[in-house]
């Protein structure tokens, strides 16, 4: 499935960016490896679970042997128990990208975080307000008190627009809203700065059907299981990494801490992984809409990485063609 022309109306700049999006285990980092590869780019990770160093299996990190034949940027820039922001995040991809463009090669922003895809895409730097512990204390203590229900209900008081964007069930993403609210006396939504960049952009979106891709999870889930997942989490614990960090409470990490407190089977463990990573993979079918126009979507049952190699390839060379002009 594909849609639209491979030249797409762009920006002023010709300066090429490169962007694969879609669900989790779609099969976005084997696109990346092969598309680099062919066309001499570097990838620029907009996975938010990859900033961690020590988070490998969890994660679906690409293997140090692949990060090591196409250059990567944004794996391992942190540890657990630091927090890379997404002011942080835009600031850092974007100096990935001009350091790409002077190296002559294309830039490829991979990744399903949408926030962090569109931070960039889009241009939308977020207000520069620094966290603030002891209210960020107070607001998880009330979402544990009276659900997230009642964390999102406060934030739609304050800042109607912020909490129709936010899944109520992203505490963090409402926590922060919150926050922002509650220390500036503005919405949140009215502090967000849009400056749109100066590239030229062309998303690739990866799909294929869903019970496959949820068959596919499921046998990714039990690969890491067999690859020494559980000996990873209880060596982050054992490091110091508790559950309340922003980064142990990701997809694949937070699902065992009733295995560890003992309130949970392994077997147990696994199964809400599965679940709780089929309602990730509808969440960021959410943020990339297939209907969204600026979107090249791609069946990856259907169609041939060199297929897409070509599309690519033809929109690079047109991008070249006009900066000759």
């Amino acid at each position: 499935m594909m849609t639209a022309s491979p030249h797409p109306r762009v920006s002023a700049s010709s300066r090429p960016l490169l962007v694969i999006v879609g669900p989790t285990a779609v099969g976005k980092t084997a696109l990346s490896l092969h598309l680099a590869g062919r066309l001499g780019g570097e990838v620029i990770s907009a996975d938010s679970r990859l900033f961690y160093r020590g988070m490998d299996i969890g994660t679906a990190k690409p293997p140090p042997e692949e990060q090591a034949r196409v250059p990567h940027h944004l794996i391992d820039i942190a540890d657990p128990d630091e927090t890379v922001g997404l002011a942080e995040f835009k600031r850092l991809a974007e100096q990935a990208i001009t350091e790409v463009h002077a190296r002559g090669r294309p830039p490829m922003l991979v990744g399903g975080t949408g926030q962090y895809v569109r931070a960039v895409v889009e241009g939308w730097t977020p207000p520069a307000v620094p966290p603030n512990p002891a209210l960020r204390a107070e607001l998880e203590e009330q979402a544990r008190r009276e659900g997230a229900g009642a964390l999102h209900a406060r934030l739609a008081a304050l800042d109607a627009e912020a909490a129709a964007r936010i899944d109520p069930r992203n505490i963090r993403r409402v926590i922060r809203a919150l926050e922002v609210c509650l220390l500036t006396g503005r919405p949140f939504s009215a502090q967000r700065v849009r400056t749109p960049p100066a590239y030229r952009t062309l998303q690739i979106g990866l799909t294929m059907d869903r019970a496959a891709l949820y068959a596919r999870v499921d046998a990714r889930v039990e690969g890491m299981m067999g690859a020494g997942l559980l000996e990873e989490v209880r060596g982050l614990l054992e490091a110091g990494y508790g559950w309340d960090l922003p980064a142990m409470s990701g997809l694949g990490y937070i699902q065992f801490r009733p295995y560890f407190e003992g309130r949970a089977t392994l077997e147990e463990v696994v199964a809400e992984i599965k679940r709780a990573t089929r309602r990730f993979i509808r969440h960021q079918y959410n943020w990339f809409r297939l209907s969204d126009p600026r979107i090249h979507w791609f069946d990856v049952d259907r169609t041939p990485p060199e297929e897409i190699e070509a599309f690519v390839g033809g929109w690079l060379n047109h991008n070249e063609r006009e900066r000759r002009v």
